[in-house]
C-alpha cells in the first residue's frame, strides 16, 4: 500500500503528518519526495547508509558527423537545442542547453547521421539507510536545478512493494 500526504502549498504540515504516520506503523519505508527541499530526514534521523548519485541523459553532438539538418531541434518540445545550419561556404553550429532538456531521448532516436548521443549529466543524489523500524529515502536536488521530477522518479525507484510505503509529497502536486 502507498499513502502519499500532499497539499497544493508549502508549510501545510505535510512533512509532520507524512513522518507521524510513519511511524506509527510496522513495516514501513518513508519516501521524501519533497526534492527541492527535503527535510524529513531532521524529524526522523535516519542513517544514511546509501548515497547514489542522480542523473538525467542529456545529447553530446560528434559535429563531425553532424550535417546540420535541424531534426534534432524541430523535435525537442524544450528548445534544449538550436541548429545553425551551414550558408555561404561556412560550416554549421549545433548548440544544446543542458538546463533545459528533459531526458526524454527523441533527438538522439531521430538522428539520421547517428551525430547525438547521450551523456549523463548529474542533477542531485539519493539517499537511503533507516531510522529504526523505518526504511528510509530522500533525494537532494543540487542547487540551481530547474526541474525536479526527474529525481522524484529516482526516488520512487525505491518503492519496496512489500512494505507499506509513506510518501511525503512536493507542494503543489495536488495542483496538477
Amino acid at each position: 500500500m502507498i499513502l502519499s500526504v500532499a497539499s497544493g502549498k508549502g508549510g501545510t504540515g505535510k512533512t509532520t503528518v507524512a513522518v507521524n504516520l510513519a511511524s506509527s506503523i510496522d513495516n514501513v519505508q518513508f519516501l521524501d519526495c519533497d526534492v527541492e527541499e527535503p527535510n524529513a530526514h531532521i524529524f526522523l534521523k535516519p542513517l544514511i547508509k546509501e548515497r547514489k548519485k542522480a542523473y538525467i541523459p542529456v545529447p553530446e553532438i560528434d559535429e563531425s558527423k553532424c550535417n546540420y539538418c535541424g531534426k534534432c531541434a524541430q523535435v525537442c518540445v524544450y528548445h534544449a537545442i538550436a541548429v545553425l545550419p551551414s550558408s555561404d561556404g561556412k560550416k554549421g553550429n549545433t548548440l544544446i542547453f543542458p538546463q533545459l532538456c528533459h531526458g526524454c531521448g527523441a533527438c538522439s532516436a531521430l538522428c539520421t547521421e547517428k551525430a547525438i548521443k547521450e551523456v549523463n549529466r548529474e542533477i542531485g543524489v539519493v539517499e537511503s539507510g533507516n531510522c529504526g523500524k523505518i526504511d528510509f529515502v530522500h533525494g537532494k536536488l543540487n542547487i540551481g536545478e530547474a526541474m525536479s521530477p526527474p529525481l522524484i522518479r529516482q526516488v520512487k525507484e525505491h518503492i519496496n512493494p512489500k512494505k507499506t510505503v509513506v510518501i511525503d509529497v512536493p507542494p503543489g502536486t495536488s495542483c496538477r
